[in-house]
């Protein structure tokens, strides 16, 4: 077997195009749909062939090849597509207001919550609020929320008593990546590191 010097370059060039486009379709399937002026349903579905059409308005070009792959291959498994593959809308993340029909699921007794250090003063005083978010993100386990804690400074994990919020009347749902989401989480429901 040999190996082609070229290929490489050239498959991260294309890995590189695609999480740019990956990164759009957040952009424009979470919180900014007008960009392109792309019209979600309730739900937050948006037709795939709009956004073929529309994205070049931004300088971004798709094919139905390459949404279907972003779809497949996003290891956090951002976005679905409808059971005839002509819609496509996050999983969750939005800052716009969309009902992506969750369940209201029991969650396990704890989860796990990831942030950065600067923020725990903040969430101390107040628990933890979606920001600019329709929902609260969180983890099943703690490598997870450390990783999420580390793309917004030096990490710390907080560990929610997801259960007994639940008992008290606190809707949760889950994504289908896995995610788990709620409204809030008042400070009592906080288990903060020493």
């Amino acid at each position: 077997m040999t190996f082609n010097c070229f290929a490489l370059p050239q498959f991260k060039a294309m890995h590189r195009a695609l999480v740019r486009k990956s990164k759009f379709l957040s952009l424009i399937l979470r919180h900014a749909p007008e960009t392109i002026g792309l019209s979600l349903d309730a739900n937050g579905w948006a037709n795939v062939a709009e956004i073929i059409d529309r994205a070049p308005s931004q300088n971004m070009h798709y094919t139905r090849d390459e949404i279907d792959e972003i779809v497949a291959t996003n290891e956090k498994r951002r976005f679905a597509l409808n059971s005839d593959g002509t819609k496509i809308r996050a999983s969750q993340g939005h800052s716009i207001a969309v009902d992506v029909e969750l369940p209201v699921l029991t969650p396990p007794e704890q989860l796990y919550h990831g942030t950065a250090i600067r923020h725990l003063a903040s969430i101390q005083a107040t628990g933890l609020r979606p920001g600019n978010r329709n929902h609260v993100h969180l983890s099943a386990d703690r490598e997870t929320a450390i990783k999420v804690g580390q793309r917004h400074g030096k990490p710390v994990v907080l560990t929610v008593l997801a259960q007994a919020l639940s008992e008290a009347g606190t809707p949760f749902y889950q994504s289908a990546n896995g995610v788990w989401l709620v409204d809030a989480v008042p400070v009592n429901y906080l288990q903060f590191p020493t």
